[in-house]
Order: structure tokens, then C-alpha cells, then sequence
């Protein structure tokens, strides 16, 4: 049984063929091994389990036609890597398919970064696609995956909630890029950069003369948004008094300039995002609560990188590669520095690791990054010493102890403090536990623990 799909594997070298099938399935993935071209037992259409094809040497040229051909007849084209001297000639064959050089001798690491890029392809796949796709094969970004699928067929609004840095505004640009609207244009405005009482002229426009400076006509984010997406970044820092001129424009679909008495209807999808918990702020009485159930149809919780840190040597490779188009030789991060960076806190998520890469290019382009060459930063222990655990020390009782009750009762109380250390934020409290957010969310669960019971003095 396997978790991460099949792969074919096609060479003339059955030794080879043989040694990459054995890869395969130490990485986990079901392999299949022709050495001719006309024995493969295709699938009706690749489906998402089909991960790539391995292509190596093949003795004809009738058999690399006939492969061709058949990749071709996919609607969806499986991706291609390529193995052996004679495969590195078919570049020019495979043009219209997606396919990746696999230099030899293949090493475990290269291999494990292509089958995920050929995963994340997969991911990918559909009528449209976006160049602003979060990148990542992780079980979390696989849901982002879906959800941006999913809504972006309908104009629901969408409230993107998570860290900052997490990369909220990719989402929001994938939405809009694979939806009907994409087309027309994608608007965004960060609403805690613009001072409150500039904001609704930024986005409402004003007519000319409405107040001291405004010597034209200006049309606002709203009409330039006209048909297309308005994403409205940092939404937890908008004032009372634009909360509820938004919340009208949302409910009634129509708005006025300032300084003017024309209405204007207005035919635009708004995504929203905030690092705030607008909940406690509906709590709090700082953000309406009306407006919050309006913005809040869709809601997508971006994962930190620490919960998606599977995805590290693609976003690596992905940032690395950009770099090289502003003038930066391609790169490349070594297994020890990537050991490295996997073990680091990352407070400014993917924001901090997209600067740290490009400093990397900037000093070593070109030139392969090992561990040393990390700033000290990410070099040192960032595991912190645990605490001395309940009970450490502790004389065994006289008639023994239930361990896996006494166990519990200490995972429960580290994890009621860790929640008392980080003011209630979970994924802060995950930190400190050294857990994933999404395994810590299940033992609060699991104990039945509530945030506001822990946090009552």
C-alpha cells in the first residue's frame, strides 16, 4: 500500500531501472518497470495517483514516437523525468509536456525534490492554473489546494486568516486567477497601511474638490475592481466607521464617491485577510460582528511554515529560482543546511525564509549553501531545554501507578501551561511543544481543554 502514488519507469537499462524502482519504493511510491515502450499498461487518464513517468533510454525511435504520442493523448499531461545520456536528447520532443533533467548518478535527494515537483504539478492540475498556486505537497497546502478550487467557481467573499508571512496574498491571487473573473483586474489594498481617514477615498474614490487636495476626479479600488477581485489585506485594522461604510457596499452591492451624490452599483468579488483573531475582536467590541459573519462565507486558515515544513525544498527551490531572474546564478541549498532551516522556529514564516534565500543568492549565487554557510542564526540550537516534567525524580509508589494516566495528567498540564505562556495562541503554544498546531488542536480536544478556561486567573 502506498502513500504517494505510482510511478512508470521506462529504460533499456534494466539494471538501472531496477535500482530506481528500489528508490521508489523506499520513498514510498509504487513503481512500475517496462523496458518497451508498447508493454506499458496505461491508465484511461493519469489520475492524481499517477505521479510521473521515469524516462530513460529507449532502443527505438518508433518506441519514443509511440510514448510521445501517448503522453500527448493526455488531457492532462503526466510529468516527465529524465534519466540516462540518451534521455537528456528528448528535450526537444517533450516540449509540450512538463518534464525535469535528472542528472546521474541520481542521488536520493534530487530524486525526492523531483517526484515532489511532479507531485505538486499534479496538485496543480485543472482548467486553469495560477502562477500564484501556494507551492508545497504537504497535507496542509493540498487543502489550500482544494479550497482555492473549490470557491474560486463561485463569487463567494473569502476571509483568508493566518500568521503574517504565510503567504495570504498568494491565495487570494490564485483564487482570483483560476475563477471567471480573471479577466478583469485584481485589486489589492492593505488597509492597515492607508490612514483611516484616507481610506475611504482609496477606496470609494472621491470627486474633484471634496476636500483640500482633491483636484480631480479619482476613481476609487472599488471601480478600478469592476469585474474582477478586491482583496482587502489586513482587515482587523480597519476603523468602526469603515467597517460599517464596507459592510453596506457588501450588503447592498452599491456605493457613493466622496464628495459626490452618484450611486454606483458594483460587480466585485472581495477576499479579505487578517493576522488578527477577528472573533476576539468581534469579542472585544473592535470589529463588527455583522460584518465579520459577512466576510467570514469562506473562510481559509493558513498554515505557519513550521506546520507545513514538508514543503521546505520546493519553497527553497521555487525562491531560489526567482532569484536567478533578477540577475542571480541559480542557488542551491545543501541536505544539511535544508536538516538545518527544518529545525528553526520560522517566526516570519515563508516572508522570512523568500529574504533569507535571496540573501543567500545575493552572497553564494550559483554556488551549492551547506550549513556552515547559514547565518548564525539559523545555525544555533533552537530547540530550547524542556522543563524538569512532573514527577521527574519521584519515588515509585508502593503500589505502583497507573503510567499512562500519570502520563496524560502530564501532557495536560504542559500543554495548560504552554497555552498560559502564549496568551491562548495556539500555534504559539505548538511552538513551544515542539507539536505540530494541527496535533495540538487535537489533544485540546482530547483533554477537553478550553483557551478561556486555562486563561482564567
Amino acid at each position: 500500500m502506498t502513500t504517494n502514488g505510482r510511478v512508470i519507469i521506462v529504460d533499456s537499462d534494466a539494471d538501472r531501472a531496477r535500482q530506481c524502482g528500489t528508490v521508489l519504493n523506499f520513498l514510498d511510491y509504487e513503481a512500475s518497470i517496462y523496458s518497451d515502450t508498447s508493454k506499458i499498461a496505461w491508465p484511461h487518464q493519469p489520475q492524481l495517483d499517477w505521479v510521473a513517468l521515469m524516462l530513460g533510454d529507449i532502443n527505438t525511435r518508433a518506441g519514443l514516437d509511440s510514448l510521445v504520442e501517448q503522453l500527448h493523448g493526455f488531457e492532462d499531461r503526466l510529468p516527465v523525468l529524465l534519466i540516462g545520456e540518451n534521455a537528456q536528447s528528448h528535450h526537444e520532443d517533450l516540449q509540450d509536456v512538463p518534464h525535469w533533467q535528472m542528472p546521474l548518478p541520481i542521488k536520493y535527494p534530487q530524486l525526492s525534490l523531483a517526484l515532489d515537483r511532479a507531485r505538486q504539478h499534479q496538485l496543480n492540475k485543472g482548467e486553469k492554473s495560477s502562477r500564484w498556486m501556494p507551492t508545497g505537497v504537504s497535507t496542509e497546502i493540498a487543502r489550500i489546494h482544494s479550497m482555492i478550487r473549490k470557491v474560486s467557481a463561485h463569487n463567494t467573499n473569502v476571509l483568508i486568516l493566518g500568521e503574517s508571512g504565510t503567504g495570504k496574498e498568494w491565495v487570494a491571487r490564485s483564487i482570483h486567477d483560476v475563477s471567471n473573473r480573471s479577466n478583469h483586474a485584481f485589486v489589492p489594498v492593505n488597509c492597515g497601511a492607508i490612514p483611516s481617514d484616507l481610506l475611504e477615498s482609496e477606496l470609494f474614490g472621491h470627486e474633484k474638490g471634496a476636500f483640500t487636495g482633491a483636484l480631480t476626479t479619482r476613481k476609487g479600488r472599488f471601480e478600478l475592481a469592476e469585474g474582477g477581485t478586491l482583496f482587502l489585506d489586513e482587515i482587523g485594522d480597519m476603523s468602526p466607521s469603515m467597517q460599517v461604510k464596507l459592510l453596506r457596499v457588501l450588503q447592498e452591492r452599491t456605493f457613493e464617491r466622496v464628495g459626490g451624490n452618484k450611486t454606483f452599483s458594483c460587480n466585485v468579488r472581495v477576499i479579505a485577510a487578517t493576522h488578527k483573531d477577528l472573533e476576539q475582536a468581534v469579542d472585544e467590541g473592535s470589529f463588527r460582528a455583522d460584518l465579520f459573519y459577512r466576510l467570514n462565507v469562506f473562510p481559509i486558515q493558513m498554515p505557519s511554515l513550521t506546520d507545513r515544513i514538508a514543503d521546505l525544498p520546493l519553497l527553497l527551490e521555487d525562491l531560489a529560482r526567482s532569484n536567478t531572474q533578477q540577475g542571480h546564478g541559480l542557488t542551491i541549498f545543501h541536505p544539511d543546511a535544508i536538516k538545518m532551516l527544518s529545525s528553526y522556529e520560522w517566526p516570519g514564516n515563508i516572508r522570512e525564509l523568500a529574504n533569507l534565500t535571496e540573501r543567500m543568492s545575493v552572497m553564494f549565487p550559483g554556488e551549492i549553501v551547506t550549513s556552515e554557510m547559514l547565518p548564525a542564526r539559523y545555525t544555533k540550537n533552537v530547540v530550547r531545554e524542556a522543563p524538569p516534567l512532573a514527577g521527574s525524580g519521584a519515588v515509585l509508589p508502593e503500589g505502583g501507578v497507573d503510567l499512562k494516566d500519570h502520563l496524560c495528567q502530564v501532557e495536560r498540564a504542559l500543554i495548560s501551561e504552554a497555552l498560559r505562556e502564549s496568551s491562548g495562541t495556539v500555534a504559539h503554544a505548538a511552538r513551544l511543544l515542539h507539536v505540530r498546531r494541527t496535533t495540538l488542536v487535537e489533544k485540546l480536544r482530547k483533554y477537553g481543554l478550553q483557551k478561556s478556561d486555562i486563561l482564567t486567573p
